[in-house]
């Protein structure tokens, strides 16, 4: 079958300057705008390298009109014309085509386009279920058509990076045992073996491990992973990460790689120079100070321990919280135009609070000559010259306190209204602040299954002064842990790895995983173990994540290509759907729904 014919394009819509002036040029795009003045017509044809404005004249041929006045939005031409300058009352600046247009001789419609959901412009974003369902017309959006290159350039300059680091990419399978990793997995029937399935990988953990073992020192993926958990803003069920693992190393090691790597992609992408190095913060010091193990530091509102300062004063429900062993933080909330800290605002301050766990939201404001009012002042007679200072507060500042007898509430309750304040008072610096957190403790306890779990995965090193207390004492010991964190953003997480049969079996035992489990659902990797594995460590960046954050959207949906909703469905091909009696048959299934509620 002979291909249909059509004019090609010899230009973008995008390319055409001044210098082009005479040239005889094809454009192909989708029309953009289109606008009959009479005796002229004007239309601005697009592609996804820019908008070239082309012009039917009055002298044109009937034939070349007729054509005009049929095009609709979104109609797929290929225009065939003269470039020429524009008039200079005509020269637009903001377009980068603007001094010149084309002057039509000919033009084909390609393929005409349905009566439009909503209308192809970013200043006229339609509903998020509209955009999913019509992906294909939202993907032409100029917004969405410079993050899908924001994030081929992202990854492209990954991978040219680590080659010449002598990083091997290599694929892992995706069709893999099932080993619980946190979330639920995603399992895939097998045909042949009856009642046996596969899962598809939350991360490619174990494989790139035992990569590890098999000589592959420096390995990387950008590899797709898929995690059966609710799905919400910033994550996916389905998701992208760059997996990095490396033989004999340490965490520095690490560490460094990253910097280097992300100091180069940034420069490389975005033109943007980060620190040669990030801040470095322990778990136990950024939840101290920032309220989260994810700060953001765009902006300098600090926590601060004033235990001593509270013992001090006379209010009582401070006293009481303390002598139970609690804790009281406190900030200070910086004076800025145009924000009344009202009761009205504190209350809202106060619920963020308790959304956290906190009881309530004690303040206090700052007057001139270091005078306090308001809210519990009276309890801190004779203490106000010692708070001011503590807290750097000033003249118009609010100071905000906490107190609970559980330190993490404390912390991450005055964390919550630490971020509300940032937003809310405008004190978002306009940057990219990384920071490393370090120390993370190894083990969490799950109050309500009543055992120790991993506080990050199971394949973590403790740090070596914590080997001889893991049974005695799991709460105390600390992982060779690392999260990097952007703008309040976890975007990457790893670790030093176990390599040693023994201690992989202490800490499954730990996690409430017999040795007769453990060897069922990790034999594979227990026994690669057995045979001479090297020291290594990796971390695995969230790609998704960092575009998001680097094209300064708030979900990552705007920055992949075709993601699900936060109902876990694709509203465009309407998946998830269900197999018919054949499919099921053929994988010996039988469907037990729930009962719905009445």
């Amino acid at each position: 079958m002979a291909e249909e014919a059509f004019s090609q394009r010899t230009a973008t819509c995008g390319a055409l300057t001044k210098a082009d002036n005479g040239k005889t040029v094809i454009l192909n795009g989708w029309v953009h705008r289109d606008r009959n003045h009479g005796a002229l017509h004007f239309i601005n044809l697009r592609d996804r390298y820019g908008i070239t404005q082309v012009v039917v004249d009055d002298d044109a041929s009937i034939e070349l009109q007729d054509t005009a006045k049929e095009l609709r939005m979104e109609f797929c031409i290929a225009v065939t014309g003269i470039v020429r300058l524009r008039p200079d009352s005509m020269v637009n600046p903001e377009m980068a085509t603007g001094e010149i247009e084309v002057k039509a001789e000919k033009i084909e419609i390609l393929s005409k386009c349905a009566p439009l959901p909503f209308q192809i412009d970013d200043g006229n974003e339609p509903r998020e279920d509209l955009r999913l369902k019509y992906r294909y017309l939202d993907l032409r959006t100029q917004g969405m058509q410079q993050r899908m290159k924001l994030r081929n350039d992202f990854i492209f300059s990954i991978r040219k990076y680590l080659e010449e680091k002598n990083f091997l990419e290599i694929e892992t399978p995706t069709l893999i045992k099932s080993t619980p990793e946190g979330a639920r997995d995603f399992v895939v029937p097998s045909r042949i073996y009856p009642g046996k399935f596969y899962a598809l990988p939350q991360s490619p953990q174990l494989f790139k491990q035992i990569l590890m073992v098999g000589g592959i020192d420096k390995y990387f993926q950008i590899a797709r992973c898929y995690r059966d958990e609710d799905a919400r803003g910033d994550r996916q069920l389905e998701f992208t990460q760059l997996d990095i693992e490396m033989s004999f190393v340490k965490r520095d090691d690490v560490l460094l790689l990253i910097e280097e790597l992300f100091n180069h992609v940034f420069k490389e992408v975005m033109d943007y120079d980060l620190p040669a190095h990030f801040t470095r913060l322990s778990y136990h010091e950024s939840m101290n100070t920032y309220g989260c193990d994810k700060p953001d530091l765009r902006f300098d509102i600090p926590m601060f321990d004033v235990d001593d300062l509270a013992s001090k004063s006379s209010f009582g429900t401070f006293g009481e919280i303390l002598a139970n062993g609690g804790h009281v933080k406190a900030l200070c909330a910086p004076k800025t135009e145009g924000v009344d800290f009202s009761r009205k605002y504190i209350t809202e301050l106060e619920d963020a609070a308790k959304i956290y766990g906190a009881k309530g939201l004690a303040w206090i404001k700052v007057g001139a000559d270091k005078a306090l009012s308001g809210g519990v002042t009276k309890f801190f007679g004779g203490l106000e010259s010692e708070l001011i200072d503590r807290l750097g507060a000033n003249e118009g500042d609010l100071i905000l306190f906490v107190a609970h007898e559980n330190w993490k509430k404390c912390c991450t309750s005055l964390g919550a209204v630490r971020t509300k304040l940032g937003k809310d008072l405008k004190l978002i610096r306009k940057s990219f602040e990384f920071c490393w957190i370090i120390d993370f403790p190894l083990f969490e306890y799950n109050e309500e299954e009543g055992h120790w779990e991993a506080a990050h995965h199971m394949f973590s090193m403790p740090q070596i002064e914590y080997l001889d207390t893991l049974e005695s004492d799991p709460g105390s010991v600390k992982g060779d842990l690392y999260d990097l964190v952007c703008n309040g953003y976890e975007c990457a997480s790893g670790s030093i790895r176990i390599h040693d049969v023994e201690l992989q079996k202490r800490i499954f035992r730990i996690c409430n995983f017999d040795d007769e489990t453990a060897e069922e659902r990790f034999g594979f990797l227990l026994n690669a173990f057995r045979y001479g594995p090297p020291p290594h460590g990796g971390i695995a960046p969230g790609i998704d994540r960092m575009v998001m954050i680097m094209s300064e959207q708030t979900s990552i949906h705007e920055v992949i290509a075709f993601p699900k909703n936060t109902a876990a469905v694709s509203p465009m091909d309407d998946s998830p759907s269900e197999l018919d009696q054949q499919q099921l048959d053929d994988l010996h299934l039988i469907i037990n729904k729930p009962k719905q509620k009445e």
